[in-house]
């Protein structure tokens, strides 16, 4: 858990459909009754598909 939020699935800035992947198991997530989010982690350089603990938890 990372500031009050639960990671999902990391997945690479650097490939050659950027935010895309990410995005697309958010939505997946969304879809499902989780409210995932897309954020960028600037220090290893991945975006992240978070949730707020407590959505983690349904």
């Amino acid at each position: 858990m990372v500031n009050g939020r639960t990671v999902l699935e990391r997945f690479p800035a650097g490939g050659p459909r950027g935010s895309w992947p990410a995005e697309e198991f958010a939505h997946a997530r969304r879809m499902e009754g989780m409210a995932a989010e897309v954020v960028m982690d600037l220090a290893t350089d991945t975006f992240l598909v978070v949730v707020r603990s407590v959505d983690a938890a349904r």
